[in-house]
């Protein structure tokens, strides 16, 4: 299993503007081109059930997903019910910081084939790192990477 942890900082925006604009699942696929649907099917008070389909290298991953969103915290926690990945559970938090706000975003993730992982995993990481990047600046715009526990050569190509 591989893990990933992202900081990035959102210029001239409150971590709570910037929480609920994340928090709207189903503008995704309008404002990033990395998501291609979200669908939330189910909804109670503070979760949902959402269906994604995200662009992964040549092709789509699709996954079913509960989500838990706590508005006091500015903090979102997803896991994986079904779907492409063996494995995929994570969350966003939102903090307020100098000249804006920071964006945390945490995933585990476990391709879920043995044999390939030492290959798959990474080439899934960085992928899914590229993705969120490009996911948080389609939503809030200007977003830096403040920092990466992985180290993501393909950040090269979206840099600030």
């Amino acid at each position: 299993m591989r893990s990933v942890r992202l900081r990035l900082h959102v210029p001239n925006q409150p971590a709570g503007d910037v929480y609920a604009t994340l928090a709207d699942f189903e503008r995704y696929p309008e404002l990033s081109d990395a998501v291609k649907s979200v669908a939330v099917t189910e909804v109670s008070e503070n979760i949902t059930v959402s269906q994604w389909e995200v662009t992964f290298r040549a092709g789509l991953l699709r996954w079913t997903e509960e989500d838990t969103f706590d508005p006091g915290a500015l903090s979102i926690t997803f896991r994986q019910l079904e779907g492409d990945i063996a494995h995929f559970d994570g969350s966003w938090k939102c903090l307020d910081a100098a000249r804006g706000s920071e964006i945390v975003f945490s995933a585990r993730l476990d391709m879920g084939i043995p044999s390939l992982a030492d290959a798959l995993e990474p080439i899934a990481v960085r992928t899914l790192i590229d993705n969120t990047v490009l996911i948080v600046r389609g939503l809030v715009g200007d977003a830096e990477i403040v920092a990466s526990e992985v180290a993501v050569p393909a950040l090269a190509g979206i840099a600030s």
